[in-house]
């Protein structure tokens, strides 16, 4: 007796009734009409006419009558399925509604405007659109739904617990917003299941969907055939008029276009409202306007409120547009139902008692206790379950037939789907010898790149329009683009760091095994700073490939050289930030953040060349992210400790066998990646740094923030507290120090204190 996704086209709620001595008519316990639209892909019905059983529709009189007693006369014709289905659905908005509100009264706290204003796209996206399994919220092929506009979370929270994910029940919208709660204030991937990013930041969410939508594109290329299509599934996204203002929705609507995502659908909140009052006081242009201009379809729905069959069919034009992603601008009110509908007072904050009373008296729901869900919600959404379990036991049973038709994409495929680990795939990182050339750390890097490329078929990636200085481009791989070739591995992202790291979190959280890589120079990490914050927040695994690491860059000046930047890195949750010396190190670098699939790593990489194989350095000690590189003391305690990280590191050894040719025991450690030292065991990082050598000297061309740590009161370093200048790179070291003649000036005089 289940219904499959109805979409139907709009029609008011019908007058005219036949209905006798409160007995429904039926024929044969069931009643079929023809669907006026053909529902394709994710929306199709499962034949060609809409059933609802006769029983299903009693379990669900009472309740239509009560709700709408003001609005339907004594004998409505319950035998007209569109028209019945029009009366459930609004029903279950206002059960939406209600407990979006009843959630908010209870934690006195929340942002509940958006979320009241866009109870019926959240219904209608768990109800009648969306391909997922509640009971298998993880299952590969369900549709993705991100929600940039992330402080309307209440709204996904209350669908996630209608549609039966087990990570929100009615106890956790109780607890919205308490410390510990699977509901945080905005939506977060880690704590709640069926949240695929974590949002709050405007504008990051459309930027992650078009990288889980890149994702579906590139894997849908490189695995579906003809008889055989086992990668298919939309992603869907909420924005609202904060996105649209945020520079980083523009840049990946802009990507999501030239790409010609057209099983993206980005449905924008256009409310009028912000936090500071109308939209009208900083908002001008056409929202619709831009993203046409853009390349993509777009589609306003005017009248959502009263007319929920015109969003349905929107979503049905947006899943026939095949070349371009659809842009759906549904004007809304925020705050619907409230005194305070369509102002931006609506926006957050708890209501006033007197105010809750007549809500409850609007939709007829006076009579009802905080919390309450009519039962028949429950089923109604658990029709959308039903249908999501029955697809993926034909995905399963799709897959299995794949595998014995294409044995070598197939085990591809279960690789990727599997993490995309390929046993020993570090072996395939380059060793390196003395006698190797000499190449800056970013060229290192490009040969790390290319060699894991040949094992790990999930590495993706690109540059914000620097691979030739980034040296991050996959040779013999064709680069993303549709429809000439979707299945290639190099990313063009053109202008724009911030979507480029945006695009990446979708890419990683995707789950198809796909691993993302995303280049710029390190002084323009800025531009990204917030992704880069919500890779770690989210457990994204991207890897973000930094170059020109420092004043070292030399000739393109102080805009162009880094100085905070590693230390506002550093600072980062989560984050692995890798400065490695030499080519050992870079490779180890690698080996750590591909190894790490739910932590994000910078390797900060430079443009002035070092020894491929400096001596003492490894590899395999990376991942303590810092070790003793050399040490002429013996059994004696060093009389002092240079600490060293990227090409510095040389200038460390090289004051280091000034200093033992005079006769000093002295001891370098590279410090490749504070964080994972620091995690170390008290007992390594002590015979690493003995406490009881005071003397010790740190060389970095960046920020001296937080050195002192490593280097104690007693201790000196050597950084850099200006924004650099221009200068052959050399000259520029020599300005601030960075000289093997200056690091021995500082070390022998902490040495004769």
């Amino acid at each position: 007796m289940a219904i499959s996704l109805l979409l139907t086209k709009p029609s008011s709620i019908p007058t005219k009734h036949i209905f006798s001595n409160n007995k429904l008519y039926h024929k044969n316990d069931t009643v079929s009409v023809n669907p006026i639209l053909k529902p394709c892909s994710s929306l199709r019905t499962d034949n060609n006419n809409i059933t609802i059983s006769n029983n299903h529709k009693l379990s669900w009189q009472k309740e239509l009558e009560q709700a709408f007693k003001d609005q339907l006369s004594d004998h409505y014709d319950y035998t007209n399925d569109n028209s019945f289905q029009e009366l459930v659905d609004k029903r279950c908005v206002d059960n939406i509604r209600m407990l979006i509100v009843d959630a908010v009264q209870n934690a006195k706290a929340g942002h509940p405007g958006m979320a009241l204003g866009m109870a019926e796209v959240g219904y209608v996206l768990y109800r009648h659109a969306m391909k997922y399994n509640s009971r298998n919220p993880k299952w590969f092929n369900r549709d993705r739904f991100v929600l940039s506009a992330g402080h309307g979370c209440l709204l996904q929270y209350v669908c996630l617990h209608l549609a039966g994910f087990q990570s929100v029940q009615l106890e956790d919208l109780k607890q919205l917003c308490k410390m510990g709660s699977r509901t945080p204030g905005h939506p977060e991937n880690v704590v709640t299941e069926g949240i695929e990013v974590t949002t709050g930041p405007l504008g990051q969410g459309v930027a992650n969907a078009v990288g889980l939508a890149l994702a579906e594109a590139h894997l849908a290329a490189r695995f579906n055939k003809p008889d055989a299509v086992v990668v298919d599934h939309r992603t869907y996204c909420i924005m609202g008029d904060g996105c649209a203002m945020e520079g980083i929705s523009h840049e990946a609507a802009s990507l999501a276009a030239r790409w010609k995502l057209n099983k993206l659908t980005l449905i924008y909140d256009d409310n009028h409202n912000t936090i500071d009052g109308p939209t009208s006081l900083v908002l001008s242009e056409d929202i619709s306007a831009r993203f046409k201009s853009l390349g993509w379809n777009t589609i306003m729905v005017e009248n959502i409120h009263d007319n929920l069959s015109s969003f349905k069919e929107a979503l049905m034009a947006a899943a026939s547009e095949t070349k371009k992603p659809t842009f759906i601008r549904v004007k809304t009110l925020i705050g619907k139902l409230s005194a305070k509908e369509g102002t931006s007072k609506a926006h957050h904050g708890a209501f006033d008692e007197d105010e809750v009373k007549k809500m409850r008296e609007r939709v007829n729901w006076v009579d009802r206790d905080q919390f309450h869900v009519i039962p028949m919600v429950y089923r109604e959404m658990q029709i959308q379950t039903d249908h999501g379990e029955r697809l993926e036991k034909e995905w399963c049973s799709k897959v299995y037939n794949y595998r014995s038709k294409y044995p070598q994409e197939g085990a591809e495929l279960d690789l990727l789907l599997n993490g995309g680990l390929l046993p020993g795939w570090e072996n395939a990182l380059p060793k390196w010898s003395t006698s190797d050339p000499l190449d800056a750390t970013r060229g290192y890097s490009e040969k790390c790149l290319n060699q894991l490329a040949k094992v790990l078929p999930g590495l993706i990636g690109g540059s914000a329009d620097l691979a030739s200085s980034n040296k991050a481009y996959l040779l013999g791989y064709h680069g993303f683009s549709q429809p000439d070739s979707p299945w290639g591995r190099n990313i063009r992202y053109g202008v724009r760091e911030h979507a480029m790291a945006g695009i990446s979190n979708g890419v990683a959280l995707h789950g198809g095994g796909l691993i993302p890589f995303a280049a710029t120079f390190l002084i323009f990490s800025d531009y990204m700073k917030n992704s880069i914050r919500l890779s770690a927040l989210s457990h994204a695994g991207v890897i973000y490939i930094l170059t020109h690491d420092s004043i070292g860059l030399g000739e393109d000046g102080p805009t162009h050289q880094p100085v905070e930047q590693l230390a506002g890195l550093r600072a980062v949750p989560r984050l692995l930030v890798f400065r490695p010396a030499d080519g050992n190190e870079t490779a180890g670098s690698y080996s750590v953040a591909i190894a790490n699939r739910d932590v994000p790593s910078v390797i900060a990489l430079s443009r002035q060349k070092i020894a491929a194989n400096f001596e003492g350095t490894s590899a395999d000690e990376v991942e303590r992210g810092g070790y003793i590189v050399s040490d002429n003391s013996s059994e004696n305690k060093p009389e002092i400790i240079l600490i060293g990280t990227g090409t510095e590191l040389s200038l460390c050894e090289g004051t280091a066998k000034t200093l033992r040719q005079e006769g000093r025991r002295v001891r370098v450690v590279s410090l490749v990646c504070w964080r994972l030292f620091d995690r170390q065991p008290a007992e390594y990082k002590e015979k690493v740094l003995p406490s009881r050598v005071v003397k010790r000297v740190s060389v970095e061309a960046g920020s001296p923030v937080g050195w002192r740590e490593y280097v104690g009161v007693e201790g000196k370093v050597i950084g850099v507290e200006e924004f650099g200048a221009s200068g052959a790179y050399l000259d520029t070291f020599k300005k601030y120090g960075f000289t093997i003649d200056n690091v021995t000036k500082v070390a022998r005089s902490l040495l004769n204190e």
